[in-house]
């Protein structure tokens, strides 16, 4: 009997949030039919997208209360609301989604007061006969379960008023994917503009510096060699040395361009080479990327990137002595992983690092995921798609 009444009492809280909500659909009605009203003024070009907005926010608060008790979300398909005044008012008229919600903000208005009338009977007769029933005979309760039907009853009259039809869903897929395309490609141009700052950055002050250095030494050892051979000897050494660092200067941009290593020995084999590099105790799994075709060259050289920079900043950061990279061969994409043992309490969104693997990893239409509690350990997941 006492779990019945708990149930019964949470079946309770949601048909009050259901009636208040009723309350509120009254103000809600009122202030559509003023801007409809107004929509002959110039002022209602500004009302009316205000209003369908909160006719939105209204129909998204019931969305969200019917999903948490059904435990299915009851999806949303609205066009963007942008533009100037005229343009919003527009397209608000013109979304099915603002009738959808009105016929739902009518019909709730009434259905909601009345389902949560109805359950203040059902509670006076059934603490009376279930008491009797369930709490003195032990049979199962028959009467306030009904307030959990009402509920049921709720849910299933607003999920079918506030489902979107299929081709209104399709059409709000298809947005979100553009707009989430379009910001993947901002992204890339914007790692992309980064990394070609940070090339000409590499190239004005090591190799060309270098470069015109090592210019200025040959040009003086020409001018010492008649008169003074042994300084010239001395000049042309310096030179050698200069021309040296100059080399390994270019490498080292050749290097973060793309890798050479990556042509040479493949994406596992750069991967143990530069876990050999990276000052920690790095294990590399391999599950099936050797075996069989490579993958394409950008997929590689992502998850090649990706791999060093969290390895770089374990190294600094974590105070870790031991890390472990992980390679999966999956049948239509590339998966890794990479953990270190350290402190962990990193912040996912910060640092330049995170966001340019980021960048880089959403511009192949990948994902990254990172947990670092505090305490460790740092667990950094990229899924690359890839066509093997």
């Amino acid at each position: 009997m006492r779990e019945t009444v708990r149930r019964a009492g949470w079946a309770s809280v949601e048909l009050l949030r259901a009636a208040g909500l009723a309350l509120a659909s009254y103000l809600s009605i009122g202030v559509v039919i003023f801007a409809a009203v107004a929509m002959a003024t110039v002022v209602g070009a500004g009302v009316l997208p205000e209003s369908v907005l909160l006719l939105r926010r209204t129909a998204g608060y019931k969305r969200r209360l019917v999903g948490a008790w059904t435990g299915e979300p009851v999806p949303e398909a609205y066009r963007p609301l942008n533009g100037e005044a005229f343009a919003r008012a527009r397209a608000a008229v013109g979304d099915p989604a603002t009738y959808r919600d009105l016929r739902w903000l009518v019909a709730h208005a009434g259905y909601g007061w009345l389902l949560a009338c109805c359950a203040m009977p059902v509670w006076v007769i059934g603490l009376l006969v279930d008491g009797v029933w369930c709490g003195m005979l032990r049979q199962r309760a028959v009467v306030l379960p009904l307030i959990e039907r009402l509920v049921d009853l709720d849910a299933a009259w607003s999920r079918a008023l506030l489902l979107p039809s299929p081709e209104a869903l399709r059409s709000a897929r298809l947005a979100e994917r553009v707009e989430e395309l379009s910001e993947t490609r901002a992204g890339a141009v914007a790692a992309h503009g980064a990394e070609l700052r940070r090339i000409e950055r590499d190239l004005h002050d090591g190799a060309q510096a270098r470069l015109v250095a090592l210019s200025m030494r040959v040009g003086l050892a020409r001018r010492a060699y008649d008169k003074d051979p042994d300084a010239a000897h001395k000049l042309l050494e310096d030179a050698q040395d200069q021309a040296e660092e100059a080399l390994t200067e270019l490498r080292h941009v050749v290097r973060g361009i793309h890798p050479p290593i990556l042509t040479d020995r493949g994406l596992v084999g750069a991967v143990r080479a530069l876990a050999a590099g990276s000052g920690l105790e790095v294990s590399v799994r391999d599950d099936g990327v050797e075996d069989g075709p490579r993958a394409p060259a950008a997929v590689e050289a992502a998850a090649y990137f990706v791999i060093a920079e969290s390895l770089t900043n374990a190294a600094k950061h974590s105070g870790a002595r031991q890390a472990s990279v992980g390679l999966v061969r999956m049948p239509d994409r590339l998966r890794v992983a990479v953990r270190d043992e350290g402190r962990g309490g990193a912040d996912p969104s910060g640092g330049s690092g995170l966001l340019g693997m980021r960048r880089r990893v959403a511009a192949l239409d990948g994902t990254v995921e990172m947990t670092s509690p505090v305490g460790g350990p740092t667990l950094i997941e990229v899924e690359l798609p890839c066509v093997w």
